[in-house]
């Protein structure tokens, strides 16, 4: 069933939504975590998940699905080679979400986005 699988639109057009958490996720996996807002941090954590239970499994049809999520190759093999290696044993939840303080400018909820070692 496909009960509550929606996702967060973010206040963007489709288009504008998938650059934003392409580019959160890739820097994600570039610095090891970012900070940004509890929301987007949170539609990001699935996105990055997503990914890298697809490098969990390492085959050649998993590695074709996270080029299509996230179209950097030399990101994703970076992902495929040290990413799974260090999660190899965990189920799921490779990534965590720590809440942070409110920015000053607009009291938007901010968060750290970082893979869990």
């Amino acid at each position: 069933m496909r009960h509550r699988k929606g996702n967060s639109k973010l206040g963007k057009p489709t288009d504008q939504r998938i650059a934003l958490l392409r580019s959160l996720v890739r820097e994600l996996f570039i610095n090891s975590r970012i900070k940004t807002t509890k929301t987007r941090a949170r539609a990001a954590q699935r996105y990055a998940d997503r990914i890298i239970a697809l490098a969990k499994k390492g085959d050649l049809s998993s590695r074709r699905q996270a080029l299509r999520l996230l179209p950097h190759k030399d990101i994703l093999s970076t992902v495929f080679s040290s990413v799974s290696d260090t999660i190899k044993n965990r189920q799921g939840g490779f990534t965590r979400v720590i809440p942070l303080t409110a920015r000053q400018g607009d009291a938007a909820q901010m968060a750290m986005l970082e893979i869990v070692q």
